[in-house]
């Protein structure tokens, strides 16, 4: 099992920030254009337990759909996307958000992930995807910054 981390202080209030981030539609904002992140559900997508909101992905210009399952919902505090379809053996990303007295909303990502295809994936893992995932959520945190202004770590 792989895990990345992230955590960001940005100086909007926790509702704000929460808001933003159970629209599905938001994730094209926050994603790298050259991933040509494309949500296939129609709108408007209510944001709930067991919601399924299917997208597609270009990942090395192959395109892969992705259909993720929200597993947990507990606004304004956190949300559960899992990955039923897509190219990961296995993906469960944890969205969480604390308010922090006077100084905004902490939010954290932790996505637990495996790759498939056994050595050829831990292979692939660690030229390439690591290092791609990376990239994924700095962006996402300088466009998260840009929208809500940064308070540190």
């Amino acid at each position: 099992m792989e895990r990345l981390y992230r955590r960001q202080i940005v100086r909007h209030p926790l509702e704000v920030v929460f808001a933003f981030f159970e629209r599905p539609e938001n994730l094209e904002r926050i994603t790298p254009p050259e991933l040509g992140f494309e949500i296939l559900t129609p709108p408007p997508i209510p944001m709930e337990r067991g919601a399924l909101i299917d997208y597609r992905v270009r990942l090395a210009g192959i395109p892969f759909r992705w259909t993720t399952y929200i597993a947990r919902y507990e606004p304004p505090f956190m949300f559960v996307d899992v990955q039923l379809r897509g190219p990961y053996a296995f993906w469960h990303h944890t969205h969480r958000f604390s308010s922090l007295e006077g100084r905004g909303t902490l939010i954290e990502d932790e996505v637990l992930y495996l790759l498939p295809l056994g050595l050829l994936g831990k292979i692939s893992h660690c030229i390439w995807i690591k290092r791609q995932l990376s990239r994924i959520f700095d962006h996402r945190a300088k466009v998260i910054a840009a929208l809500f202004g940064s308070s540190g770590q």
